[in-house]
């Protein structure tokens, strides 16, 4: 049998799902390729992958799409590690650089930069290490472990996904486990259960993962919200709407 190709964030957030994948009985049916969420979604798009943890944003560029599990990597409060930093206040950026490891957060930072913060900064792409040039009137958007490194570097750091729902009121999905193409059903009910597996080892993930830059047991039962309940749902078809109006 032909494994199925899964690709996975390499960030910390993911550690619980990981954990439960390469522990339940699923593990020998697939095959784990781990990158940065935009190399991720790059690779779902061109078929290189089956299935991944993608950010939500690719959707819309998915010629058919499947979320096949009950798991994501959302947020109900401030999601801690995706954020704009800056060394001003929000009302005196001029220039916002962009985190070429993320798209979704990409995107509702352009969204929230315009919508809810209703400012107009120059907006640059990047394609190597940033963060040192965060300084002045210039801010970053960071994702991810960089963004828990941030925290202790930038003095002020604005909260995607807290300003997302304030501004709506919704949860917010930043990335959910997506298929190209149909799977088989007893494949996804068992990658289900490895991700269940996972979340109910968080304590054993935090143990496996030593990291003192950030309490990761609160990052992941206070900041980190794995469960796609319908609430995170409605938000991803919110968000998603955004994007198609903004196309």
């Amino acid at each position: 049998m032909n494994k199925i190709k899964v690709g996975i964030v390499n960030y910390l957030n993911t550690k619980p799902l990981i954990y439960g994948i390469q522990r339940a009985p699923v593990a020998d049916k697939l095959l784990l390729i781990e990158d940065y969420p935009a190399n991720v979604a790059r690779m779902l798009v061109e078929g290189t992958i089956d299935v991944g943890l993608v950010p939500v944003a690719v959707i819309p560029q998915l010629k058919e799409h499947h979320i096949i599990t009950d798991y994501c990597i959302g947020c109900t409060g401030p999601v801690a590690s995706v954020g704009i930093f800056s060394e001003v206040p929000i009302e005196k950026i001029e220039r916002v650089l962009l985190d070429y490891q993320s798209r979704t957060s990409v995107a509702l930072a352009k969204l929230l930069l315009r919508k809810y913060w209703q400012i107009e900064p120059e907006l640059v792409d990047t394609r190597s290490d940033y963060r040192a040039s965060i300084k002045g009137t210039t801010a970053g958007v960071v994702i991810g472990d960089r963004a828990l490194e941030q925290r202790k570097v930038s003095t002020y750091m604005y909260d995607l996904g807290e300003a997302w729902i304030k501004m709506t009121g919704l949860d917010f999905v930043f990335a959910a486990w997506v298929s190209n193409k149909p799977l088989p059903d007893d494949f996804i009910a068992d990658f289900n259960a490895a991700n269940k597996l996972g979340l109910e080892n968080i304590d054993k993930a935090v143990a496996e993962n030593p990291y003192p830059v950030f309490d990761l047991h609160k990052y992941y039962t206070g900041h980190i919200s794995y469960a796609l309940t319908p609430e995170k749902r409605k938000g991803l078809d919110r968000f998603l709407s955004f994007l198609t109006q903004r196309a």
